[in-house]
């Protein structure tokens, strides 16, 4: 595989981090945690949960850990443990322990081949190249950029890609309402 293809395949799981990152600018810390879904889905928990992922994936798998990485990457905790924030760990803690380890991940992915074969534990089939391992990291990120973007919307409306690009069409705020209402009715007739 070429260069060029990695480079595609991380800026592919860049464009996600981004995204994912943006969508907590400008919230109170209370919009940032609180939980949006009877399953708890907080805007917070996402980015902590990325952190832990990409540390698992991308450096676990080849033997590789983070330096001073928090306890909770460390074990097994509590179940959804790495989903939340504790109250004693601040906004700025968690996105930068998500922008170190994209900076730790970025070299890992550097220096591995893309051919080169990992250890997931947790899969069935415990060995992954570091191709596919893009592939499933970069699909899940962007899934749980998708999260947000809903999340997002439900808090205080906003929408879109990333700051530049809503991502929508530009009707005013009566357009939506009249369009979300056409689907309400429209579903209720079905």
């Amino acid at each position: 595989m070429s260069a060029e293809h990695k480079a595609t395949l991380v800026k592919y799981l860049q464009a996600a981090r981004d995204a994912l990152v943006w969508k907590l600018e400008g919230l109170s810390e209370y919009d940032k945690r609180r939980p949006m879904t009877a399953t708890g889905t907080n805007l917070i928990g996402l980015v902590k949960h990325m952190a832990g992922v990409e540390a698992d994936y991308f450096l676990s798998c080849f033997g590789q850990t983070l330096d001073d990485q928090p306890e909770w990457m460390k074990q097994e905790g509590e179940v959804n443990e790495d989903m939340w924030a504790f109250p004693s760990e601040t906004t700025n803690e968690i996105v930068e322990l998500y922008r170190r380890v994209w900076a730790v991940v970025d070299e890992a992915i550097e220096s591995i081949d893309l051919d080169t074969v990992g250890h997931v534990s947790w899969w069935e089939n415990s060995e992954a190249s570091l191709e596919l391992l893009l592939v499933h990291v970069t699909a899940e990120t962007h899934r749980h950029a998708g999260h947000a973007d809903i999340i997002r919307e439900m808090i205080d409306g906003q929408t879109g890609v990333w700051e530049s690009s809503p991502n929508m069409p530009g009707k005013s705020q009566e357009w939506w309402e009249a369009y979300r209402s056409s689907l309400e009715r429209t579903a209720k007739e079905a």
